[in-house]
């Protein structure tokens, strides 16, 4: 059940990111930037709460006539600050929500992601818990209500007394120093928030945290004039005499706050606990249906020490020890638990070049279930099938388009794993050779690696910006480069035909010697 939900709302998400694409173009795609976009949003909340809280009267008397001052009297600043702060919190809750959706429909829960998984779902609470007590502090009807409403609802926990819910029964049981606890626990529940978001992105080698800056600007104009639209408002001020008959609830913050006028607050704990339980141990209940791919694995005979692998790993599951038997020089080291055996590393790996002399091609870091001798046989046996003109080779990724269905007389796929496995090397070493004509290279859309980086670490390789490079001019030329989502279809097809044009009209001369110190042999 949990994989057909998952599968329906995969489905769904492919063709709305593709949407998306139409409108926004890749590097700008919202949905590929859920996160970043989440601490974008974090960010503006926090420089925007610092801005109210120099104006902010912490007392019961000065709470509410501060507020109104900063959005009456100071509504050019103040008040869009005010209103900044309001709808970011509001923002950050529905990018953090879409982006757990995401990954679930990525099927990015499990194996050495489970990690990510289960320390981004407390995350949750705290983003509640510190926008559901911002709205205490301004002190007006809706403030009331929300006091009211929540420490009922909290006081249904056994550790919880019910004298929490008699302080807001009546003005003369309020405080200032409960309303200077209130103002400190609102900015120490972001302070752990934001220690949280950090901790669940311990794993991810350059975890993006800023969104694109065309898309960072654009959500920052939008608020913005959103700010000045529709300002943020108060209802009148709080009064513990007079019960709220109603209020407009923020339904993105206070969804579940009609149940707790509906039912026992205690089933709503059991309710959100119980959701929230069942996320924490989505990795178990529905496992990999095959075995794990087995991580990659470092052979000392062929490593050197570059520390490429260590560089390029998207999930910190490389790191760089004193060699086994090379004194002095250094190997790499696989952490099992936090390698996806994505194959990254092997495509970094500057031994793993078929222009070696090696009857069997071992490089210094390989995935055993696709090592790069096995790359090298079906490159081969691709090649052994094209015939005609404009002969390509095609290399693809199994979490993008499946490239097979592009495949006739002229045009040879292969799909790996993952394209930042393909070395450099290999690419420049195909587009050598006399019976082809050239190489395009295809994965996952720009920005939307289903590894993170293997589309990124590809394109800097290919531009000479990161180690291997596709070295020759007889490579470059010859070499193509496309990104194609599962819906993208045409746009490959279109792609490859315009290529496979090209070629044809101007050939380009096969054979170029290999660089300096490599030496050219067929591959078998």
């Amino acid at each position: 059940m949990i994989r057909k939900l998952q599968q329906l709302m995969l489905g769904v998400l492919v063709r709305t990111e593709a949407a998306f694409d139409s409108v926004f173009g890749a590097h700008w795609n919202p949905w590929y930037q859920l996160g970043a976009l989440s601490f974008h949003f974090f960010w503006i909340v926090v420089v925007s709460g610092v801005y109210l809280y120099v104006f902010f009267d912490t007392s019961i008397l000065g709470a509410y006539a501060s507020v109104q001052a900063l959005t009456e009297e100071q509504w050019y600043l103040g008040g869009v600050m005010r209103s900044l702060h309001r709808y970011a919190s509001d923002a950050m809750v529905v990018t953090v929500t879409l982006h757990l959706l995401r990954e679930f429909a990525k099927g990015r829960f499990r194996g050495a992601q489970t990690f990510s998984w289960v320390s981004g779902l407390p995350l949750l609470w705290l983003l509640f818990a510190a926008g559901i007590g911002g709205y205490w502090l301004v002190w007006d009807q809706f403030g009331q209500y929300v006091a009211q409403s929540t420490t009922e609802w909290l006081e249904r926990l056994p550790a919880i007394s019910d004298s929490l819910a008699r302080t807001f029964l009546s003005d003369a049981t309020l405080s200032d120093r409960l309303f200077s606890l209130l103002v400190f626990m609102h900015i120490a529940i972001p302070l752990f928030l934001l220690v949280g978001m950090f901790i669940h992105v311990n794993r991810l080698k350059l975890a993006r945290t800023q969104p694109a800056n065309g898309l960072a600007i654009g959500v920052v104009a939008m608020l913005v004039v959103l700010s000045l639209v529709k300002p943020a408002r108060s209802m009148g001020p709080a009064d513990l005499k007079t019960a709220v008959a109603s209020v407009d609830l923020d339904w993105v913050y206070m969804n579940f706050y009609p149940l707790l006028d509906r039912m026992d607050p205690l089933y709503v704990w059991i309710m959100l606990a119980g959701i929230t339980g069942l996320l924490m141990l989505l990795p178990w209940l529905s496992p990999q249906k095959a075995p794990a791919p087995q991580a990659a694995v470092v052979d000392p005979n062929n490593c050197n020490g570059c520390s490429w692998c260590f560089q390029d790993c998207p999930y910190e599951a490389i790191t760089m020890i004193p060699h086994e038997f090379k004194k002095g020089q250094r190997q790499a080291r696989v952490d099992p638990d936090r390698c996806t055996a994505c194959g990254i590393c092997a495509g970094s790996c500057p031994s793993a070049t078929p222009f070696r002399h090696v009857e069997e091609l071992v490089s210094g870091i390989e995935i055993p279930g696709f090592p790069i001798d096995r790359l090298r046989e079906e490159a081969a046996a691709k090649l052994a099938t094209l015939s005609g003109e404009a002969r390509v080779m095609v290399f693809g990724c199994d979490h993008a388009l499946p490239i097979d269905q592009i495949e006739t007389t002229g045009v040879a796929a292969l799909s790996l794993p993952c394209i930042g496995m393909l070395p450099p090397s290999f690419v420049d070493y195909i587009a050598r050779q006399d019976n082809v004509d050239g190489v395009m290279v295809s994965g996952c859309c720009t920005g939307d690696c289903f590894y993170r980086k293997g589309n990124h670490w590809t394109e800097e390789r290919f531009a000479s910006r990161r180690m291997p490079h596709l070295r020759t001019s007889a490579g470059h030329d010859k070499v193509k480069v496309c990104w194609a989502s599962a819906l993208q279809g045409a746009t490959l097809a279109a792609e490859l035909d315009e290529f496979r044009t090209r070629l044809a009209h101007e050939p380009i001369a096969g054979g170029t010697p290999p660089p300096a110190g490599e030496a050219a042999h067929e591959l078998h």
